[in-house]
C-alpha cells in the first residue's frame, strides 16, 4: 500500500526566511517555489534521494491558508506534516474502504514560479482514525517531477534519515503503520534507561521512528523532529559553523558507527540531528 515517504512538510509563517534558513542548513538550494493556486498556499520544495522536504506558508484567501495559518497560530513553525507515497491510489482507496475506512481521492496542482512547470498528483486525507488527529496523508503523484537529487559535496544532506513522532500508544502506530498501510515494521524496543519504546518503520530507505512516552503530559501524538544524513559530519560541521548556523560539537550517536550533532538555529522551531553512517 504505502511505497514511501514521500514528503515532509514545515509550515512556516515567512517563506522566504525559511528558505533562507534550509539553505543554510541543507547545503542545497530549493528546486521549486510555486503556490497552489485552489489551495491560496505557496511552498518551496527541497529535493534528496529518498524524499523531498516542502516548506509550506500561508498566501492569497484559501482553505489550504486557513488551514496553515491555525497551524501557526498553535505553535508558529514546526514540522506540521508527513505524505506518505503511493504507487497505485486507487488501490489504497479499495483497501482502506475494505477496512472499514471511508475515504475518497483528491486531487491537486502546483506551478513553480521558476520555470512555470506544473505538478499533478491525486491525495486521500486520512480520517483521524488512520491519522490519529496528525497531519498525515496519501499521496501519488501523475504529472510532472522535481529535478533530481545531485551533489558530490559531502558536506551537503543527501537523504533524510528519520522522522520522529512521539505517541502514547505505540501499539496503536503498529495497528496503522504496520497492518493498514503495510510498512516494515523494523524494531521495536524498549530503551530501558530512558523508560521509553521505540518502533521502527523503514521504507524507501526512509524511517519512521515512533518513540512511546507513557508519562508524557500531552496525550496527543506529535509530529517532533528530523534527522538528515550526510556523507561527513566533519565537512558538514564546518559549512554550518561558516554559515553562522549553530550546531553542538559532533559526537558519536546512540546507533553503533554513527557520528551525530544537533542543530540548534535556523530549524524553524524543528528539532534537527545531523548523522553520519560511518563504514
Amino acid at each position: 500500500m504505502i511505497s514511501s515517504v514521500d514528503h515532509i512538510i514545515i509550515a512556516v509563517k515567512d517563506l522566504d526566511q525559511a528558505i533562507s534558513d534550509y539553505e543554510k542548513i541543507l547545503g542545497i538550494t530549493s528546486c521549486w517555489k510555486g503556490k497552489h493556486i485552489e489551495l491560496g498556499t505557496k511552498n518551496a520544495l527541497f529535493n534528496f534521494e529518498n524524499t523531498y522536504l516542502e516548506l509550506l506558508s500561508p498566501c492569497d484567501a484559501g482553505p489550504g491558508t486557513e488551514f496553515v495559518n491555525s497551524l501557526l497560530a498553535d505553535k508558529g513553525d514546526h514540522l506540521a506534516g508527513i505524505a506518505l507515497g503511493t504507487k497505485n491510489i486507487e488501490h489504497t482507496k479499495e483497501a482502506l474502504n475494505k477496512n472499514g475506512n471511508a475515504v475518497e481521492i483528491g486531487s491537486g496542482e502546483a506551478t513553480n514560479e521558476k520555470d512555470m512547470k506544473i505538478r499533478r498528483w491525486k491525495n486521500i486525507f486520512l480520517p483521524n482514525a488512520l491519522s490519529r488527529e496528525l497531519f498525515v496523508f496519501i499521496i501519488e503523484h501523475t504529472e510532472g517531477s522535481l529535478p533530481k537529487h545531485e551533489s558530490q559535496d559531502s558536506s551537503k544532506v543527501k537523504k533524510l534519515d528519520h522522522v520522529v513522532i512521539n505517541t502514547q500508544d505505540a501499539d496503536s502506530f503498529i495497528s496503522i503503520y504496520r497492518d493498514v498501510y503495510k510498512i516494515r515494521l523494523a524494531l521495536d524496543k524498549t530503551i530501558e534507561h530512558w523508560k521509553r519504546r521505540m518502533l521502527f518503520f523503514r521504507t524507501n530507505a526512509t524511517t519512521i521512528e515512533v518513540i512511546e512516552e507513557k508519562d508524557k503530559k500531552e496525550s496527543a501524538d506529535e509530529l517532533w523532529g528530523l534527522a538528515w544524513e550526510v556523507d561527513s559530519i566533519e565537512d558538514a560541521h564546518k559549512r554550518l559553523v561558516s554559515n553562522n548556523v549553530e550546531v553542538t560539537p559532533i559526537k558519536e550517536g546512540l546507533k553503533k558507527k554513527t557520528l551525530v550533532a544537533t542543530i540548534k538555529s535556523h530549524t524553524c522551531n524543528v528539532p534537527t540531528l545531523l548523522i553520519e553512517h560511518l563504514k
